[in-house]
């Protein structure tokens, strides 16, 4: 099919104009919140989108019609009553440790938009969080290169099995949004392979993406879209990527991107909002005319958008998929369940379903929905949203923020879930006054919310609007309180040793408020994971103050990621910090053990070991495989996990087969992978932090991959 797909590409291109040609490369944004007037180039009757692209019609070469949907099919104004199934945030997905999950997701999207006429998703986040205030992390999966690699490339096959290309996003390091456009990221080129390049190369091999989204920012002095080192060097050189790499929306400043390896200009009126023109329109051709942009060039451009429209199939489309938008609610559900985190629990979880106890509910919207990030990747889900509070800000995004409450209530679901409980809810408004509901309860139940998104990075790591403030007099005044937060990222919890449990929820997309009333009451086990780490404060991170923070939009910054490849645990890891909670803590309703470690060397490390449930119910465990010791010194890296439903007293063995690359050290000098010979040291635990079971083993030397 590949091998079509490249001689079709190369046969079709041969016989276009160079109109033609041309015409593929731009890629025009509908109307929407920030685009108001459509553009003349998408013909009467074009769904509305983030972007469209003409076909070629006398060669069979269909239109590209683009949509985000990181969390399902987005429409930021652009389709009047048009909705879609809206997904947990992709850091809920990342906190469920389950590549299949994350296959039958990218499966919902992926019908959802082909029923609609979109065949190119902008899907595929795979930044690594590196920082907890990133306004972004909520649409992404982790800290981890592996876990983010396994669940996004999961997503993208999901997708592209219904004949819709999906892009990998964003190529790279656009790991803060404040002044994102005049961000510099700095990092040395080998712990960048080590990390944020090896999510993408790991996933790229393994669910080639149609195409690459480049990131806003620079890296190392080049914006992204202009990295020839990136782009020609590794993407396209040392990976033999062969689809084509797209601009972000609005992040193509000259026409000369072409000649670094961008391919496609997209979102061309957002260009012009930012630089003054389009990048890829007259100024490309007038390039292309006097000799600057060579026609074998053009000629590549073309072929790659073509060759990927071809292996997926875009062309190939019959009647649109039926789409069982209750099969999907259950899908996003599961994913719901399969998110949460049981961070704390003295006790207090579950609630028994029999009793009859008086419920005070506060803060949160709670009696309303559950929120959603906001940004692009917000999706209008089926009856619409249940409430939108304007929130706005500075800068160019702030239209864009804005609180966005889906219609699932977790008053209503606690309510039904324990008919003889009295519920009563309190917004939260003010400290004393939901003391006073919490004083004559039994149990409280404090929901704490942030508004995170595109365009902002938070400036702390509080809940904002005095939610401490209320949480820490509701603990006060009853001791029996349980927090439940829905957020997009850690946040600091100055309240942790007053409250009996602690619960993450993130944003849970359109059924979060029947997932958290089930893990509450106990009919759902919890079995989430933490895919980043929760830091006690920001002092314990890489960069305490945040560079550019607060200053006007267009300020130029400079970050300089000194961490290099040691993100996130491994951060924590190498400088013995012990955070507030470690990447892949999570808690259950029953109780798991680990025995039988058994770890082989050679070539890589292959770990087996027995999971057995030692508690009294049915629940899912993830085991995680780390590496802690190389023969250059202390090294942790995640090597492998395995998502495991056991029920009371079962037990099942499980392999990890590391990826040879997660043991190695990328030679920059030779431009290959190094595995030094000796001694590795791995263990197996529970989280990063969590260890309990230690073993050696030897590995050859080995130079291998480019």
């Amino acid at each position: 099919m590949t091998g079509d797909a490249d001689e079709r590409a190369l046969a079709a291109e041969d016989r276009m104009t160079d109109d033609e040609r041309f015409s593929l490369l731009v890629s025009v944004m509908g109307v929407s919140d920030l685009i108001t007037v459509r553009d003349e180039r998408i013909p009467d009757g074009t769904p509305m989108s983030a972007g469209y692209v003409p076909g070629v019609p006398r060669l069979g070469v269909p239109a590209l019609l683009m949509s985000d949907a990181s969390l399902g099919v987005t429409n930021p104004g652009y389709r009047e009553g048009d909705t879609a199934t809206a997904l947990p945030a992709g850091i809920a997905l990342g906190a469920s440790f389950n590549p299949a999950l994350a296959r039958e997701s990218g499966g919902v999207v992926g019908r959802e938009a082909r029923s609609r006429g979109f065949n190119v998703l902008l899907a595929g986040g795979i930044n690594l969080a590196r920082d907890p205030r990133n306004g972004r992390n909520f649409e992404y999966i982790s800290e981890d290169p592996l876990l983010s690699a396994a669940l996004v490339a999961e997503s993208i096959s999901g997708i592209q099995a219904e004949g819709v290309i999906s892009t990998i996003k964003h190529f790279s390091l656009n790991c803060n949004e404040t002044n994102r456009h005049w961000l510099d990221a700095i990092i040395d080129p080998a712990a960048h392979r080590e990390s944020d390049l090896l999510a993408f190369e790991i996933a790229i091999e393994r669910a080639q993406p149609g195409s690459v989204m480049t990131a806003y920012n620079k890296i190392n002095g080049g914006y992204a879209g202009e990295n020839s080192e990136l782009i020609q060097g590794v993407l396209k050189g040392a990976w033999d990527y062969p689809g084509w790499v797209m601009s972000d929306w609005g992040a193509t400043a000259g026409w000369e991107f072409a000649l670094s390896g961008l391919d496609q200009d997209c979102g061309c009126q957002i260009d012009v909002l930012m630089w003054g023109a389009e990048a890829f329109g007259q100024s490309l051709r007038d390039a292309y005319a006097n000799g600057r942009l060579p026609k074998e060039r053009l000629s590549e451009m073309v072929r790659r958008i073509l060759r990927s429209m071809y292996a997926v199939g875009v062309d190939r489309w019959g009647a649109p998929p039926e789409v069982d938008m209750a099969r999907h609610n259950e899908i996003a559900l599961e994913a719901a369940r399969q998110g949460i985190v049981l961070l704390k629990n003295d006790g207090a979880l579950p609630l028994a379903p029999d009793s009859s106890p008086r419920i005070a509910v506060i803060g949160g919207h709670a009696q309303v929905g559950v929120p959603a990030g906001t940004g692009s990747t917000a999706v209008v889900p089926p009856g619409g949203y249940a409430e939108v509070i304007r929130v706005g800000g500075p800068s160019f995004m702030g239209a864009t923020r804005n609180l966005y409450l889906l219609p699932s209530s977790p008053v209503a679901e606690i309510t039904k879930l324990l008919p003889q409980a009295q519920v009563e809810f309190d917004p939260g408004m003010s400290p004393a006054e939901a003391a006073l509901l919490a004083r004559r309860s039994d149990v409280v139940i404090v929901f704490g919310i942030r508004v995170e998104g595109e365009g902002f990075d938070s400036a702390d790591l509080s809940l904002p609007w005095g939610q401490d403030a209320v949480i820490e007099a509701v603990a006060a005044a009853n001791p029996n309180t349980i927090v439940v937060l829905e957020t997009g990222n850690p946040v600091a919890m100055p309240w942790r040793d007053n409250v009996k449990a602690i619960i993450e929820a993130w944003y849970p997309g359109q059924a979060g408020g029947q997932a958290i009333a089930e893990i509450l009451t106990g009919a759902i086990n919890p079995s989430g994971r933490l895919p980043v780490t929760f830091p006690a404060d920001l002092a314990q991170t890489p960069r305490p103050d945040l560079p550019s923070m607060g200053e006007p939009w267009g300020t130029p910054a400079t970050i300089e990621y000194g961490e290099g490849a040691e993100v996130g645990y491994r951060w924590f890891a190498q400088q013995r910090e012990q955070p507030l909670y470690g990447f892949g803590h999570g808690l259950s309703y029953t109780r798991f053990d680990y025995s039988d470690l058994l770890v082989l060397g050679g070539d890589t490390i292959t770990a087996t070991f027995a999971v057995t449930n030692t508690g009294d119910r049915q629940g899912a465990d993830v085991p995680q495989v780390y590496l802690t010791g190389a023969p250059d010194g202390a090294r942790m890296r995640l090597l492998g996990f395995e998502r495991v439903d056991l029920k009371p007293g079962e037990s099942k063995q499980v392999t990890v087969t590391a990826d040879p690359r997660l043991l190695a050290r990328f030679d920059s000098e030779a431009g290959q992978w190094r595995i030094a010979a000796g001694t590795y040291r791995v263990a197996l635990g529970s989280a990063a932090d969590t260890l309990s079971l230690t073993a050696e083993t030897a590995l050859q030397a080995a130079l291998f991959g480019r």
